[in-house]
């Protein structure tokens, strides 16, 4: 999910603010040992200078990679990204959500007057209690009880909330905006009366239509934020995550000069219910279900991934500089022309594409049956054969929908096997432009990304 989140926030971004830094911070990595924020690196096609780093582990993280790179000398891309989950009937499985959030942040000398938010003063607090853990290898939580974690963070949080004021320089009467979250949701409903604003002003939580997506959350529900203000206006950013952390903000004349490519509104509006309580089981590995009797696909080897890295995580396929050929995947011989080695590498990620044929396969491994498969041709050439993600197969089926616009997106997950393999596929989304549906890779609702582990 942090792929397309980080898509959608560097479109349009001028060349001098493009990330020279990548942080990704999330409390569910797909790997240990391994670093994570480097998929999300070769995805996006950022030049080998561009360190990634992971800043992960708990809930905690995406608010301090977001504090980090608020001093950072340089552009920073932080990309915060979870997946919630809880045991069968539980309060994390009823309250949870996945999602995914992006923003480019800098110092004042790296942004300059760039800066679409200025920070009027910040304050933090830490506090080592037993509240929420999680040990390693455990798919779930554990949480004491309810009453105790109120007890030790509604004071914290007047108290932090009060010192980042101060820092400030301004009275909480002043704030247009505050935003309280943590996924401890009793302690946040009273912390949001404690910290003596309005009720108008408290930022909605998106409990009803995202629900808490953990680390990603301060992000997501502050980039939704920014995209309703207006220039002149004060916030305050309050998490409540083994402490308290306060930011005092105020929106700049440049708010609104780069904005995403698709705002969190619209993503919200388009997603798609999912009905079967049992395949929400089989996805969160709560449900093991008996498989196709077909062969387990085979698992990636390193030598063959590295050499193909740009096509495998940043769809990049290459194009005849002698006919125009575009070839997915890349190719040293034109197929057309049959000239050699005469390819320039041609990036496909973005590129809307038109499903020529497709077919819906019951056999197939997926933990998400039936697998819809498609030729698609992209604007401007290149054809590519695929996996067509996150629509119904049914219908597609009584649509018989070859015209379709799809666009690429670069998640392929690889079952029976301890490694994520990533490659390309397409995504479904409902809308039309001309007639036709019209997709791009970015078009990504909350909870569409899905990497599988066992």
């Amino acid at each position: 999910m942090g792929v397309p989140a980080a898509r959608n926030a560097l479109s349009g971004l001028p060349a001098d603010l493009m990330p020279r830094r990548l942080l990704f911070a999330t409390a569910n990595p797909a790997y240990l040992d391994k670093t994570n924020a480097a998929a999300i690196h070769a995805a996006l096609g950022l030049p080998a200078s561009v360190a990634a780093y992971d800043v992960g582990g708990s809930t905690r993280s995406g608010i301090g990679a977001l504090r980090l790179a608020a001093d950072a000398a340089v552009p920073t891309l932080v990309v915060m990204s979870d997946l919630r989950t809880g045991l069968p009937g539980g309060t994390d499985e009823r309250e949870g959500g996945d999602g995914a959030v992006a923003l480019v942040v800098g110092s004042t000398a790296a942004i300059g007057d760039a800066a679409q938010t200025r920070v009027l003063g910040a304050a933090s607090a830490s506090l080592e209690f037993l509240d929420r853990w999680r040990l390693p290898g455990e798919r779930s939580s554990h949480v004491w009880e309810e009453r105790f974690g109120e007890h030790a963070y509604v004071p914290l949080v007047a108290a932090t909330f009060a010192d980042a004021l101060a820092a400030a320089g301004v009275g909480a009467e002043t704030l247009d905006h505050v935003i309280v979250t943590g996924v401890h949701s009793r302690a946040v409903r009273v912390a949001a009366r404690a910290v003596g604003v309005a009720p108008d002003r408290i930022v909605d939580d998106l409990a009803d239509t995202v629900g808490n997506t953990g680390a990603a959350h301060p992000g997501l529900l502050l980039a939704g934020l920014l995209e309703r203000m207006a220039p002149g206006q004060r916030m305050a950013l309050v998490v409540v995550a083994d402490g308290c952390d306060v930011v005092i903000a105020e929106t700049t004349g440049a708010l609104g000069t780069v904005g995403p490519r698709r705002p969190l509104a619209d993503q919200i509006a388009g997603t798609r219910p999912l009905t079967s309580y049992e395949t929400f089981l089989t996805w969160r590995g709560h449900l093991d279900r008996e498989p196709p009797r077909r062969p387990d696909p085979k698992s990636p080897a390193a030598p063959p991934s590295l050499r193909n890295e740009d096509w495998k995580f940043g769809y990049t396929g290459s194009r005849c500089d002698a006919c125009g050929e575009v070839h997915l995947p890349p190719s040293r011989v034109c197929a057309r022309c049959r000239v050699n080695d005469r390819m320039t590498p041609v990036r496909m990620a973005d590129t809307p594409a038109t499903v020529t044929t497709f077919t819906v396969d019951r056999l197939t491994y997926s933990l998400s049956p039936p697998v819809v498969a498609a030729v698609v041709d992209f604007d401007g050439g290149g054809r590519f054969r695929c996996e067509v993600t996150d629509v119904d197969a049914d219908r597609v089926a009584r649509r018989r929908s070859r015209g379709d616009r799809r666009a690429g997106r670069g998640r392929l997950p690889v079952h029976g096997s301890s490694v994520v393999r990533e490659g390309p596929v397409v995504r479904g989304r409902a809308g039309r432009r001309g007639g036709r549906p019209r997709l791009r890779l970015h078009d990504l609702p909350r909870g569409g990304g899905r990497v599988h582990r066992r």
